[in-house]
C-alpha cells in the first residue's frame, strides 16, 4: 500500500500549488518553491533501488491521471488569480515559473506514461495534456523516432559529446518539430491525402493552443494569456533540457539492438516518485508498454547524480562536462560500449576537443566487476 501512496506526492504538490494561486499574494510562490525543495531533498536522500510491489493497474495509474488533469487546471486557476488578485510583478513571475516547472515535473512524465499506454483515451489525454508545454505533436516522434533511433545521430533527444545545453535545446526543438511534421505528412501521403492538408496534426496542435489560450483570456484577460503563454514557452525549453540528460553522449551503432546501458538512470528517492519512474527507464526502452510501476532499477548502471542536480549543472557547461558527465562516460565507454561504439565515442571525443581516455586500453574496453551505486 505504501508504494501506491508515495506516487501521490506529485499530484499533491500540484494541488497545493494550485491552491496557492487561488489564495493569491505570496502563496503564488508555492509552485516554484517545489523546485528547490525537491532538488535539495533528492540530492540529500540516498539512492532508491527498490523494486515496487504494485499489482493494481488502476490504483497505480490514478496519480498519473490526476497529475495530467491538473495541468490545465493549474493554468486556469493561475489565470483567475491574475484577474482577481492584485499580484505584484514578482508574484506573477513566480506564478509563471511555477506553472512552467510543474508542467515539466510531473507534467512530462505523467503525459509520457499515458501516451505510451494501449488505451485510446489514455493516449488522447497524454497527447493533449502536453499543451502545458506546447508539444501536443510529440507523441509520434517520440514513440516512432526516439525509441527507434536512441543513441544515434538521427535521434533528436540524444546530445552528442561536447554539445552544451543551450545549443542542444534549440536544435532539439527545431529538429523534433520538423520530424513531427514530416512523420505525419508521410503518413497522410501514404493514405492518399495532401501532405500538409487539413488532416495534418499541426493544425490540431495550433487549434489546441488557440482554444486553450482563448479559455485563459475569458478567465483572466490578455495579461493572463501573455503570462500563461510565457510559462508554456519556458516549460518547453525545460522539457528539451531534461531530454539532454537522459542519453547525453551515449553511442549506439545504427541498426544494432537497444540495450539497458543506452540510457542514463537517476535513482533519486524523490525524483523517482514525482517523475513516475521516467528517471528509471532502461526497461522502458526495451519494451515501451511496460507501465512505470513495473520498471526495475538497473543495479549495473553507471551511477549519475540526481536528475535535478544534473539539470542545474547543465546551465554551467564546464561544470556539467567536467564534474558529472565525463567521469560517467569514461566508465560507460570502458565497461558497456561495444568495440564499434568505442570507435564512434573516440571520434566524438576528438571532435569535442575532449581528452582521449581510450589510449590506456588501446581502444578496448573492459567488463566491469561488480558495479555499485553510490550516492552523489
Amino acid at each position: 500500500m505504501l508504494d501506491y501512496i508515495k506516487y501521490y506526492l506529485a499530484p499533491c504538490i500540484q494541488v497545493l500549488a494550485t491552491l496557492g494561486f487561488y489564495w493569491g499574494g505570496d502563496y503564488a510562490w508555492i509552485a516554484i518553491a517545489a523546485f528547490p525543495a525537491l532538488a535539495i531533498g533528492d540530492a540529500l536522500l540516498p539512492y532508491d533501488l527498490k523494486k515496487r510491489n504494485m499489482k493494481s493497474h488502476f490504483w497505480a495509474y490514478l496519480p498519473v491521471w490526476l497529475s495530467t488533469l491538473m495541468l490545465p487546471v493549474m493554468y486556469v486557476v493561475f489565470a483567475w488569480s491574475i484577474a482577481n488578485h492584485d499580484l505584484t510583478y514578482w508574484q506573477m513571475i513566480a506564478g509563471v515559473l511555477g506553472c512552467a516547472w510543474l508542467s515539466v515535473v510531473p507534467g512530462v512524465p505523467a503525459t509520457h506514461e499515458l501516451y505510451h499506454s494501449r488505451g485510446r483515451l489514455a493516449r488522447f489525454a497524454g497527447r493533449y495534456g502536453q499543451i502545458a508545454f506546447l508539444d501536443t505533436m510529440r507523441m509520434e516522434v517520440h514513440v516512432v523516432g526516439h525509441h527507434r533511433d536512441v543513441g544515434t545521430a538521427e535521434d533528436c533527444d540524444t546530445a552528442s559529446r561536447g554539445t552544451n545545453l543551450y545549443s542542444f535545446v534549440f536544435r532539439s526543438m527545431i529538429m523534433s518539430t520538423g520530424l513531427e511534421m514530416k512523420l505525419d505528412a508521410d503518413t497522410l501521403e501514404k493514405r492518399g491525402h495532401t501532405r500538409y492538408g487539413i488532416r495534418h496534426s499541426v493544425w490540431r496542435a495550433l487549434l489546441t493552443v488557440v482554444v486553450f489560450l482563448t479559455a485563459i483570456y475569458f478567465i483572466g484577460g490578455w495579461v493572463a494569456v501573455g503570462l500563461c503563454f510565457a510559462a508554456m514557452l519556458v516549460a518547453r525549453f525545460w522539457v528539451e533540457a531534461f531530454n539532454y540528460y537522459q542519453h547525453y553522449g551515449q553511442i549506439r551503432v545504427e541498426g544494432t539492438p537497444i540495450e539497458k546501458h543506452h540510457v542514463w538512470n537517476h535513482y533519486g528517492t524523490l525524483s523517482r516518485l514525482v517523475a513516475f519512474e521516467i528517471t528509471n527507464h532502461a526497461d522502458h526502452h526495451l519494451n515501451s508498454y511496460i507501465p512505470y510501476y513495473k520498471l526495475v532499477p538497473d543495479e549495473g548502471a553507471i551511477p549519475v547524480r540526481s536528475i535535478i542536480v544534473c539539470f542545474l549543472s547543465g546551465f554551467i557547461p564546464p561544470l556539467w562536462h567536467n564534474v558529472i558527465i565525463k567521469p560517467a562516460l569514461r566508465r560507460w565507454d570502458r565497461e558497456h560500449a561495444s568495440p564499434a561504439e568505442r570507435r564512434l565515442a573516440q571520434e566524438q571525443n576528438r571532435r569535442a576537443g575532449w581528452e582521449d581516455w581510450f589510449d590506456d586500453q588501446g581502444g578496448r574496453g573492459k567488463k566491469p566487476d561488480k558495479s555499485a551505486l553510490a550516492h552523489g
